[in-house]
């Protein structure tokens, strides 16, 4: 795994001036706060909270399975008329996931009690998109201070790490990038099979993130 990110990213490394890391923010802000049809991360997770009779981890549950569904359909990002700008400079897809996965890990913040408008929380996030083992290896190289958790609870909110996480995201997105380019040049040899492949590994990829989320970002309202 760690061979194949490596080799992506070198890959992808072209890529990395269109993609600056304003983007994660901006795609962060509106996956939080909602754009066009896309309604509000808390607005959502409270419906899915609705539909399971109040029970939260069902709920966590089915925030998982809808997102990482709704990660496995192409063109997801069309219907968001907000983002069609940047899928000028980033593949429509990886714009697409990007945004159902910060939707998903901020519904799961949310409902496990998270303030979302808290700049430590909305740093917790995007530690949760990079996954556990990204998050393991920058905390290893004093990149990161701590998990996602620790973020999300620490007593002073730092600027410094805003950046750093967007850099870190924004290099995370520039190998997904690369991974998605090869993908559709083995799909223009084997039709189907692109879209097929990139599909299944996108809505994994979402399964993954929220899973890591909802493990790492424990219920806040439990220790009140």
């Amino acid at each position: 795994m760690g061979v194949r990110r490596t080799v992506a990213l070198t890959a992808g490394a072209k890529l990395a001036p269109a993609v600056a890391s304003g983007y994660v923010r901006t795609v962060l802000d509106h996956a939080i706060d909602g754009i066009g049809p896309l309604r509000s991360a808390a607005a959502s997770a409270d419906t899915k909270l609705v539909d399971h009779g109040g029970d939260v981890e069902k709920a966590i549950r089915g925030l998982i399975r809808m997102h990482a569904s709704l990660a496995g359909v192409q063109g997801f990002v069309t219907n968001l008329g907000g983002f069609s700008t940047l899928a000028v400079s980033v593949p429509a897809n990886v714009v697409g996931v990007t945004v159902v996965q910060c939707h998903l890990v901020a519904g799961i913040a949310h409902l496990r009690g998270y303030d979302l408008e808290d700049p430590r929380v909305r740093n917790a996030i995007l530690a949760c998109m990079l996954g556990e083992d990204a998050v393991s290896a920058l905390v290893k190289r004093h990149k990161l201070p701590s998990s996602p958790m620790a973020l999300a609870t620490s007593p002073v909110h730092d600027p410094v790490l805003d950046e750093t996480l967007s850099r870190e995201v924004t290099a995370e997105l520039v190998a997904r990038t690369a991974g998605r380019r090869a993908v559709t040049l083995i799909g223009r040899r084997i039709p189907l099979l692109g879209g097929a492949v990139g599909g299944s590994s996108d809505a994994l990829a979402t399964w993954h993130v929220g899973q890591f989320a909802a493990d790492e970002l424990r219920d806040r309202r439990l220790a009140v």
